[in-house]
C-alpha cells in the first residue's frame, strides 16, 4: 500500500470512528485524539492515525519521539490521558493489557522475551494458544497439527536444527527470530515489533525483512525501526514521529525528501 494524498493531508479525520461508522472496513486499528502526558510532559499527541487490514506500517523517529509510548498505548500498558483507541471494530481504550492481548494484539520488545533455560521447541510450545502454564505447555500431548506448525515456523527462520538448543545459547539474530516466531504462533491479528533488525548481520537482516513481508498475508504489522536500510527493504508505508506527533507519512522515498524529516531525524 502506498501513501495516499488523503492521509498526507490529514484525511484520516474523515474516516475516524467518531464520524464514520464504516471505518473498520478499511482500518484494523485507529487512534483518535490520543495524548499521553507524564508529570506535565506530553510524550504522545496524535490527532488521527489508522492502520489498514494486512498492512505493514513502519514507524520511525528520533529517540524520545514517542514510538515506545505509541506501542504502550496500543497494547494497554499505558492508558492514554485523552483520546480513544479502536481495534477490530471496537473501542479498546479502557481494556486491560491482558484483555487487549486476548483481542488479538501481540508485541515483541526490542530485547527478546524468551525463557533462556528452555529449548527452542519448548519456548514455541509455551506460545501456543490454549491452556497456559509450564506443566500444561511442556507435558500435555500436542496435536500433530500444532507440532507441524511449530516446525514449519522454525524451518522458515532457520531454527529447525536448534529445536533442542536452550534459548540462552542462541545468537542474537536467532533469538530475534525465535521471539518473532513465538509471537506469530500465538496468532494475533496485529503484531507490534520493536527494532527487529537491531544487532543483526546483513544476511540476518534480509531474512527478517522477508519474514515480515510474508506475514502481511495473515497479519497486520507495526514495525518500530531505526535502521534505514532495513526500512527500505520493507518497502512499506512509513510514519515519522517527532516530539510525540506525527510529522509525516508516506513511502520511504517521500519521507527521505521531506525537509522537516531531514532536519529532525535523517540528517543531510
Amino acid at each position: 500500500m502506498t501513501q495516499t494524498s488523503e492521509q498526507a493531508t490529514g484525511g484520516y479525520s474523515l474516516e475516524s470512528p467518531t464520524v464514520n461508522a464504516l471505518w473498520s472496513r478499511k482500518y484494523l486499528l485507529f487512534l483518535h485524539n490520543v495524548t499521553a502526558v507524564f508529570d506535565g510532559f506530553t510524550a504522545l499527541d496524535i490527532d488521527d492515525i489508522g492502520i489498514r487490514h494486512n498492512e505493514l506500517r513502519v514507524v520511525i523517529g528520533p529517540n524520545g519521539a514517542g514510538k515506545s509510548t505509541l506501542c504502550d498505548v496500543i497494547t494497554g500498558k499505558t492508558r492514554p490521558t485523552t483520546g480513544s483507541v479502536y481495534f477490530d471494530g471496537e473501542e479498546i481504550t479502557r481494556l486491560s493489557d491482558a484483555e487487549i492481548v486476548r483481542r488479538g494484539i501481540g508485541r515483541k520488545f526490542q530485547t527478546p522475551a524468551l525463557f533462556d533455560s528452555l529449548t527452542v521447541y519448548e519456548n514455541m510450545e509455551l506460545s501456543l494458544p490454549g491452556p497456559k502454564g509450564i506443566f500444561s505447555a511442556l507435558f500435555a500431548t500436542r496435536r500433530k497439527v500444532e507440532q507441524d506448525r511449530i516446525m514449519a515456523l522454525l524451518e522458515r527462520v532457520k531454527l529447525a536444527d536448534n529445536v533442542n538448543t536452550e534459548a540462552r545459547f542462541l545468537s542474537h539474530g536467532q533469538r530475534q527470530w525465535l521471539a518473532i516466531s513465538t509471537l506469530i504462533l500465538s496468532d494475533p491479528r496485529l503484531l507490534l515489533i520493536d527494532e527487529p533488525a537491531a544487532g543483526l548481520t546483513d544476511a540476518e537482516t534480509e531474512l527478517t525483512a522477508e519474514l515480515l513481508l510474508e506475514l502481511r498475508d495473515k497479519h497486520t504489522l507495526i514495525v518500530i525501526e531505526h535502521d534505514m536500510d532495513f526500512v527500505r527493504q520493507l518497502d512499506s508505508p512509513v510514519t515519522v514521529l517527532c516530539d510525540g506527533k506525527v510529522m509525516t507519512e508516506g513511502t520511504m522515498d517521500e519521507v527521505r525528501r521531506n525537509e522537516e524529516v531531514i532536519e529532525a531525524y535523517l540528517g543531510r
